[in-house]
């Protein structure tokens, strides 16, 4: 994107903030719970959040059939490839994260190729277990400091940082990244829903753009699992407190089910923008909901408890990370859309590789 589209961009987003009259933002209360985020998104039902549904997908958690086999579509062309794309038995599919500092504290917790992960985060727990595809290479994308803004034009700094300094160091490439694991944030948040110009709504636009930089700059892109904040009840800082941090999970929702619709009738979202697959965006969906309203156990029984956060109570400490990293693992070994790039010895539509794992950080 040129600097004069950024620009127009940019100022588009600033006449939404300026056309709908703000109401007083909530607020800010350290340590303080929203009174209104009391309901995950799972768990939701006929439940609403200020008039909005819940369910991760629409109606439910469950991927509508469409979409769903979509998603199982989209792994045909995941296959090992060559650094120049090719499809190549001794190459390498290639699962990335971008994100935020919240993210590469999840996915590894170094963002130095030469160090490894440590062992507690998702990437910790899937070098060692022993049902991991051994043509997989996990790469650590995500940064502090890394915010949605960052991420949504594919001339980004943060593009060629990893093109330099993460791939290249391990003689791998852009067309080598066929997976992506996204979770971003906007810092500060100052307008909740159900402003017209809450925070919520300039994340769906930023998603939106970063699903089509994706695609643009890793050509053989396939899916991106999306994932909002953790709680966020306990932040004693603006960075990303309630009731943002759960806001943010309408942001994913809204976000994938705009790719959904325009699937199914051809109707371009004007927040989220085109995301037609497989030419202008990626098939898009959830990772895992990681959002539960403190010590309250959802459904499933996640709680987050304050020793989980680090002193801001945004951050992850090492339990928050821990519990994070073994939902991610979950998530991959077990999705009908991931089971077959992600284990061992399956199969995406008739590629079954057993070749040595290719070094990552």
């Amino acid at each position: 994107m040129s600097r004069q589209k950024k620009l127009l961009t940019f100022l588009l987003i600033l006449l939404l903030f300026l056309t709908f009259p703000s109401p007083s933002p909530l607020a800010y209360s350290p340590r303080a719970n929203s009174p209104l985020a009391t309901l995950p998104l799972t768990d939701m039902g006929t439940d609403t959040y200020l008039g909005f549904e819940g369910g991760l997908y629409p109606d439910s958690n469950t991927l509508p059939p469409a979409h769903a086999s979509a998603g199982v579509r989209a792994t045909f062309a995941i296959q090992p490839r060559a650094v120049d794309g090719s499809p190549d038995p001794n190459g390498t599919i290639l699962l990335l994260s971008i994100g935020m500092s919240n993210a590469n504290q999840e996915f590894c917790g170094s963002t130095d190729p030469a160090l490894p992960c440590h062992p507690w985060t998702f990437m910790g727990q899937a070098a060692t277990h022993p049902n991991i595809n051994p043509t997989l290479t996990l790469l650590n994308g995500a940064a502090g400091g890394q915010v949605a803004y960052t991420w949504n034009d594919p001339t980004d700094p943060n593009y060629d940082r990893i093109r330099d300094d993460l791939l290249a160091p391990l003689g791998l490439s852009e067309n080598q990244v066929q997976i992506v694991w996204a979770k971003v944030a906007n810092p500060n948040p100052s307008v909740s829903l159900p402003a017209a110009n809450a925070d919520a709504y300039l994340l769906l636009n930023l998603m939106g753009s970063i699903a089509r930089a994706l695609k643009t700059r890793y050509p053989h892109l396939q899916q991106v699992f999306f994932t909002s904040r953790l709680y966020a009840g306990y932040a004693t800082t603006p960075l990303n407190p309630e009731p943002y941090a759960y806001e943010s999970g309408f942001a994913v929702k809204w976000l994938i089910e705009a790719q959904i619709h325009q699937m199914d009738t051809g109707e371009i979202d004007p927040l989220a923008g085109d995301l037609a697959y497989p030419t202008t965006a990626p098939w898009l969906a959830w990772g895992p909901y990681l959002w539960a309203d403190g010590t309250n156990p959802r459904s499933d029984g996640l709680t987050w408890a304050s020793e989980d956060f680090e002193a801001d109570g945004t951050h992850p400490s090492q339990l928050g990370e821990t519990k994070v990293g073994a939902m991610l693992l979950d998530f991959f070994l077990n999705s009908p859309q991931t089971m077959c790039w992600f284990r061992a010895g399956e199969v995406c539509g008739g590629h079954t590789v057993f070749l040595p794992l290719i070094a990552s950080p």
